[in-house]
């Protein structure tokens, strides 16, 4: 009887373990060691400012209504940083995670369904606007994935499902193009010092297992090369014809 009790409470520990380790709202006993910091609890907004448009449904951040954004205002993104999240799209759904000052964008994509996914460089894990993923490592609508933004220094990483898709060092002068491209559509890389948001952007969108830590100066990066995918020139040409309009639009806008 006594062996059986024993027993009985290991499978329980057991089965409360697994669930633990289940549950992308913890954080593991590795993410506690590197100083990780759970940005969301799975029951609740708090530390979170919006406008009643975002709620909590089964463990999981969803964007319910028109309102705008979801903004982290507990505490800024430190200037080196790693951001661990997931996420889910409906079909045809566009958001993004904003972690630096301006127009500095993780872009969360449905790469079938929504135009930004003929080009690489406003695909799903790009830096918007800016850097294209290497490749579609999307999973298929209504599946959660992984990603990750690591920054530190002048280096940019974006990670998704496992694979890092963007590593790049701003200064570098071969991605001057693409700097510059993202300053003239709003944000200077150089910049730090936001508060982390979710972008609403009218679309069925889902977060969840949000952490941060501060990454330190002389932490070794992963810097194994990645390219950013080719960019036809059709693509090129109407990127070209956006850009054109948001200039435009905000010459009005003056």
């Amino acid at each position: 009887m006594r062996a059986a009790s024993i027993l009985a409470v290991w499978s329980v520990a057991l089965i409360a373990g697994q669930l633990a380790a289940a549950d992308p709202n913890t954080l593991t006993p590795e993410e506690q060691q590197a100083g990780f910091q759970l940005l969301f609890n799975g029951k609740d907004l708090e530390g979170w400012q919006h406008n009643g448009n975002w709620a909590v449904s089964d463990g999981a951040i969803a964007r319910t209504d028109r309102g705008g954004n979801l903004t982290y205002k507990t505490r800024k993104v430190p200037d080196n940083f790693e951001l661990r999240f997931q996420w889910k799209v409906g079909e045809g759904s566009n958001s993004g995670v904003y972690y630096r000052p301006g127009q500095y964008e993780y872009q969360i994509l449905d790469n079938a369904k929504h135009a930004d996914g003929k080009n690489p460089r406003t695909s799903a894990a790009s830096l918007y606007f800016c850097m294209a993923p290497s490749r579609d490592v999307t999973r298929p609508v209504g599946q959660w994935n992984d990603a990750r933004i690591v920054c530190q220094g002048t280096v940019i990483q974006h990670w998704l499902n496992g694979e890092k898709v963007i590593d790049f060092d701003y200064t570098d002068p071969k991605y001057k193009d693409n700097v510059e491209l993202l300053r003239l559509r709003g944000a200077n890389l150089a910049d730090r010092g936001a508060y982390l948001y979710l972008q609403d952007h009218g679309d069925p969108v889902w977060y969840r297992g949000l952490k941060l830590r501060e990454l330190p100066a002389d932490e070794k990066l992963d810097r194994t090369p990645v390219e950013p995918a080719a960019i036809a020139p059709e693509v090129l040409k109407a990127e070209q014809e956006k850009l054109q309009r948001i200039l435009d639009a905000r010459k009005k806008q003056q």
